[in-house]
């Protein structure tokens, strides 16, 4: 019976946090300054709340991290950033299909090169393989190599 009993218990969800760190955050930053990075122009008031958001996020508050966003996303609904970080915030409450949701939003908003584009299609291949979507997990990942462009040379 006990035997039994284990075999029928769910596996622990996923640290979803590290996951974020490791899976989605980690990647995108370790050749920053080997690739090009674009950046849109961005309002300083989603900026300041932006900050805010990382700083509630890093002391553990996901809940308040995601109200500041959702007033950034107000104030601009299309700032790429700011979707980003809301996928992840979303993702690392266990809210798959709002990340997704945010992540797609970025990737349509954002640019295709650099660290948000990279960070992105992470996101959406998480995404796609808790619904075990593997056909479209494995279309973000080939697609993220394309993230990544050698900065123009300087002279």
């Amino acid at each position: 019976m006990l035997l039994l009993a284990a075999c029928a218990a769910t596996p622990p969800a996923p640290d979803e946090r590290r996951t974020v760190e490791d899976r989605v955050r980690a990647p995108a930053v370790e050749n920053d300054d080997a690739e090009l990075q674009v950046y849109t122009l961005r309002n300083p008031a989603v900026e300041s709340l932006e900050r805010q958001a990382r700083s509630a996020e890093a002391e553990g508050n996901l809940n308040l991290a995601e109200q500041l966003l959702e007033r950034a996303l107000r104030i601009d609904g299309r700032d790429p950033a700011a979707l980003q970080f809301m996928a992840e915030v979303q993702l690392q409450q266990g809210r798959v299909d709002q990340a997704g949701s945010y992540a797609q939003r970025a990737w349509d908003a954002g640019p295709q090169v650099g660290a948000i584009c990279q960070r992105t299609l992470r996101t959406l291949i998480i995404v796609h393989e808790r619904a075990s979507d593997w056909d479209r997990a494995q279309r973000a990942r080939d697609r993220l190599s394309q993230c990544r462009v050698a900065p123009p040379e300087r002279f």
